[in-house]
């Protein structure tokens, strides 16, 4: 096993280091189920890029994985579709983190567009980049500049009548909160969901006070 896991970062690193040649590569399609080295490569470069947290790399291609790979098609105008085709995989190898749109000190956006939320560290830098969902037509998830006014751990929304794990009071009774599931398009009634194993570690970063910038 050890043997198996020097030869994977033996080969992700010349891959890294050669990006134009590994982005010609014909490359396999990868989606959920699936392990191995191919994966743990992908696993790597969404953690580079803010879609994954710093080390997340199972070698298996698990739900938070398609999440990301969600997150990082929204940002670049692809099909939210949670699979790393091969045109996926190679945009992905010629990609950076994510630039905030703000360019104020430790905050949140969210880009509806993209179906994307940034949380932005004191310093102006990107910590992570997670897929969200936001209001579905016929919602409306309001746009502006707000904070996060109230938290709560598990709390009941009497404005949609349902429960919000991990909750980030932003505006009225919308709230930023862990919700199980996550689709690649707009589904809430105004909220902005967020994939539940993120939604703990955004529930601990985004103290009482962070502005919330929520751009159409």
């Amino acid at each position: 096993m050890k043997r198996i896991g020097l030869v994977c970062v033996a080969v992700l690193a010349v891959a890294l280091a050669a990006p134009s040649v590994a982005s010609a590569t014909p490359r396999p399609v990868l989606s959920q189920g699936m392990c191995g080295g191919d994966v743990f490569g992908l696993q790597v470069r969404l953690y580079q890029r803010s879609y994954l947290p710093w080390g997340y790399r199972p070698g298996c291609y698990d739900y938070r994985t398609s999440q990301a790979v969600m997150a990082f098609q929204g940002w670049v105008g692809f099909p939210r579709t949670g699979v790393a085709n091969t045109l996926t995989q190679r945009r992905l190898i010629l990609s950076v983190t994510p630039k905030p749109w703000s360019i104020a000190y430790r905050h949140i956006e969210v880009h509806k567009a993209k179906q994307i939320m940034i949380l932005v560290t004191k310093d102006r830098r990107v910590y992570r980049t997670i897929h969200v969902s936001t209001a579905a037509p016929g919602h409306v998830t309001t746009s502006g500049n707000f904070h996060v006014y109230a938290k709560s751990k598990m709390s009941w929304s009497y404005l949609f009548h349902v429960w919000l794990p991990y909750a980030n009071y932003v505006v009225g009774g919308i709230a930023i909160h862990g919700f199980a599931s996550v689709p690649g398009y707009p589904a809430s009634h105004g909220c902005i969901r967020v994939p539940m194993p993120e939604a703990p570690g955004v529930y601990s970063w985004a103290i009482l006070g962070t502005p919330v910038s929520i751009y159409n």
